[in-house]
């Protein structure tokens, strides 16, 4: 979904083209207070703000932009910017998001991998350390030796992702 926020009267019109071209639902919002609450209510892709309304409303704006969340913000003239261009700043600000959201999940799976790779790595040494305990009764070596394999298949496992 994207915003569309801006205080001109062409807001639907200008939200249906952005969705004609973007095959995104688009909400508009004509004020800073209700781009706050839509955006309190709904998680969007983009924002697209009208720079008239961050001059006019700098409080306002400051809140609205506080709960962007994972919204793009793109800030656009309204003034001075044709319909062609608007266009092209969304879908610009589109791939921007998703370029940095598969950044980030690459990120998170990374370290993610590299965590449980170090919690494998001491269950194993863990498992090693005590089947190296003189007297092991059979029951509880057999027990470690399936943990430990059930760990080593969760290393090969992590390594082949």
């Amino acid at each position: 979904m994207i915003l569309l926020i801006t205080p001109q009267s062409r807001g639907p019109e200008v939200a249906a083209l952005i969705h004609a071209a973007t095959s995104q639902e688009t909400h508009w919002a004509q004020t800073a207070q209700e781009a706050a609450t839509r955006l309190r209510e709904h998680a969007y892709s983009a924002a697209i703000i009208d720079q008239f309304l961050l001059e006019t409303e700098p409080e306002e704006s400051d809140n609205m932009i506080e709960h962007l969340g994972t919204a793009y913000p793109a800030y656009i003239n309204f003034a001075v910017t044709g319909l062609d261009r608007l266009i092209r700043e969304v879908r610009s600000a589109l791939h921007r998001r998703n370029r940095e959201e598969a950044s980030a999940r690459r990120a998170v799976a990374e370290r993610m991998q590299s965590e449980m790779g170090e919690t494998l790595t001491t269950m194993l040494l863990s498992c090693e350390l005590a089947m190296s305990v003189p007297d092991i009764p059979s029951l509880a070596a057999e027990k470690i030796r399936t943990i430990d394999m059930l760990a080593r298949e969760l290393r090969l496992r992590l390594e082949v992702n």
